[in-house]
């Protein structure tokens, strides 16, 4: 596996969050003003695309999001894999605390991964989410 990181949205990483958010999960307004400023990872098997994130700073600090890794590449340990480079990135820059929102269904991933839930549980897009914290 190779995770490369861009400093733009990559076409790549667009077409693994249009697989997985768009196509498979339903969500509407996948992209944003953030992806423009955010740094992007994308793991590759070979040349193909398999996994993706940004991480990026907010008002809360550094967030990490858009965390996706490709259906049939699912249960193999790539999404740790892809979280801990994505934490690395964060580390380089200065980050000592990560944050991101995650999906509830997701959430025990997140917790296998070190991350704490903190606060209420939202709502994007009717789907419900939960802050999530690690200190670096």
């Amino acid at each position: 596996m190779e995770i490369r990181i861009y400093r733009q949205l990559h076409p790549h990483a667009i077409a693994i969050r249009n697989a997985v958010f768009v196509e498979e999960q339903g969500f509407i307004d996948e992209f944003d003003d953030v992806d423009e400023r955010a740094i992007h990872l994308v793991m590759y098997h070979g040349e193909t695309p398999i996994g993706v994130c940004r991480v990026f700073t907010s008002e809360e600090g550094w967030l990490l999001g858009r965390f996706a890794v490709v259906k049939e590449w699912r249960g193999q340990g790539l999404g740790s894999l892809l979280l801990r480079h994505g934490e690395e990135a964060v580390r380089s820059h200065g980050g000592k605390t990560l944050t991101l929102h995650a999906q509830c269904r997701a959430m025990e991933f997140y917790r296998k991964n070190g991350y704490i839930p903190f606060g209420e549980i939202e709502y994007e897009q009717d789907c419900p989410h939960m802050a999530m914290r690690k200190e670096l």
